[in-house]
């Protein structure tokens, strides 16, 4: 398209446009697209509503690193996140940014040595970024001043409201001057957050993309009708049927987490569970583990995963309907991404259908109907993928050739060949393992199904010509 912008066209410096393309950037996403020349030309607050993983760090962290002054050993700006991750994330995508500018960022968070940051923050830093609990403490403390602050940024607003930090957000903008500018950023805007805006903005300007709707289009977004029973069978189709699953499962409940988690390591998936009793440790350990491929699905709860950000995730699986639109655009934010196409696959109870149509309507989104992988169409993609596996192998040496010439003796080459697939590959090649599902609209076996007719003694129906009528 000839009329899509470039970043050099949205007024950025040289050492800003070259430090974006040393990271292979050329054109800006809808939300950086407009808020990057609305923040550096106009002193104005800013709400930006975009869906996760959009670049809602670049569209406040550039115009942040444009304005800040080097020379102001000061705190300039302070950037609010909801978890751990999400502050690390985003100071290393500022320092990212800042190309050769004489600029100190540091995140700081709860979970983590204050001896460190305290002695960080008193060096002097530029651009903080921070979680809510901590960076009060450190305002509390002293060890952080703000009379300098010309930016504090709100990120993802709406998941720290849903966390409940909202009493530290407030404690924290009182302690900040009037005249800094307010921007917030948010894959929703509840009313907790337009309320927030109210009392704490300077008649702020709302940005948000004409016609966008609030998922990506590179998220392919499905939903298949099954009965709790099923669930985790169907979660095994759907991850086999796929020749590289790599994805997030979420579940309602940390009973429900642990219990999917350990089903799918018994059955010899490379999996874990990620829940609010975790401590930091076991948490960071399995984050790392996932990121280095060591591992193919977390499955998590909505707390748990809040600022997990994982590159190239293949699929996101809601092992039960969300709540709300806002629950599901966080969930399936997270594939998708960076140009790359996701799956987002939602299981749906019969009762849930109008909770199902209501997040349809909010999302502006339509969310298709899908099916079940059958056992066959797994066993013939497996089936598929080794032979392809087989077929691009390194040519053996000399010693494995007369090894198999040992080996073969007498026999067909085929024959052996067969004996060492079946070794191989029996397990995974069983339809067996496989459970079979009840198709929805019958019962299952053993159960009756209740049925009402609209007649009755009156229109001269009793016991026996009722089995007839039937």
């Amino acid at each position: 398209m000839t009329n899509t912008p470039t970043f050099a066209d949205l007024g950025l410096s040289a050492q800003t446009i070259q430090a974006i393309e040393n990271k292979g950037f050329i054109h800006p996403t809808g939300i950086q697209a407009t808020c990057i020349p609305l923040l550096l030309k106009d002193r104005v607050d800013v709400i930006g509503q975009a869906q996760t993983g959009t670049g809602k760090t670049a569209a406040f962290g550039l115009p942040i690193l444009e304005l800040v002054e080097e020379q102001l050993n000061a705190v300039q700006a302070l950037i609010l996140a909801p978890t751990r991750e999400l502050a690390l994330q985003s100071a290393e995508e500022i320092l990212s940014l800042k190309g050769g500018r004489n600029l100190e960022i540091a995140a700081v968070y709860g979970g983590a040595a204050i001896v460190n940051q305290l002695r960080q923050l008193k060096k002097g830093v530029h651009v903080v970024v921070g979680t809510p609990g901590r960076i009060l403490d450190h305002l509390r403390r002293g060890s952080l001043v703000l009379d300098q602050l010309k930016f504090l940024v709100l990120d993802e607003a709406d998941e720290m409201l849903d966390m409940g930090f909202l009493e530290e957000i407030e404690a924290i903008m009182v302690r900040t001057p009037k005249e800094k500018r307010t921007l917030c950023f948010s894959a929703t805007m509840p009313d907790p957050i337009r309320r927030l805006a109210e009392r704490y903005m300077d008649k702020p300007q709302v940005v948000r993309i004409a016609d966008e709707t609030l998922t990506t289009d590179l998220t392919r977004q499905l939903f298949v009708e099954v009965r709790e029973s099923d669930k985790f069978e169907a979660l095994t189709r759907f991850i086999d049927i796929e020749e590289k699953f790599y994805g997030i499962v979420f579940c309602r409940t940390k009973l429900q987490c642990d219990e999917v988690g350990q089903k799918l390591i018994a059955r010899g998936y490379h999996a874990e569970a990620l829940h609010g009793d975790l401590s930091q440790k076991q948490r960071e350990s399995i984050l790392n583990r996932m990121r280095t491929r060591q591992l193919a699905i977390i499955v998590a709860t909505d707390v748990a995963a809040r600022g997990i950000d994982i590159s190239a995730l293949t699929h996101v699986i809601n092992y039960n309907l969300p709540e709300d639109p806002e629950a599901y655009v966080h969930r399936i934010g997270r594939t998708g991404r960076a140009g790359k196409q996701g799956v987002a696959i939602t299981f749906v109870a019969q009762r849930e259908f109008k909770r199902l149509q209501f997040i349809r309507r909010t999302i502006q989104s339509d969310i298709q109907r899908t099916a079940i992988p059958p056992i066959e169409a797994i066993i013939a993609t497996k089936r598929k993928q080794i032979v392809e596996r087989l077929k691009n192998l390194e040519e053996p040496n000399d010693s494995f050739l007369n090894l198999a010439l040992e080996v073969a003796g007498s026999k067909l080459p085929e024959t052996v060949l067969a004996s060492v697939l079946a070794n191989l590959y029996k397990e995974i090649l069983d339809p067996t393992r496989y459970r079979t599902i009840e198709e929805l609209g019958k019962p299952p076996r053993n159960e009756y199904t209740r049925l009402f007719i609209a007649r009755g003694r009156r229109d001269g129906l009793d016991k026996r010509n009722l089995v007839d009528y039937l």
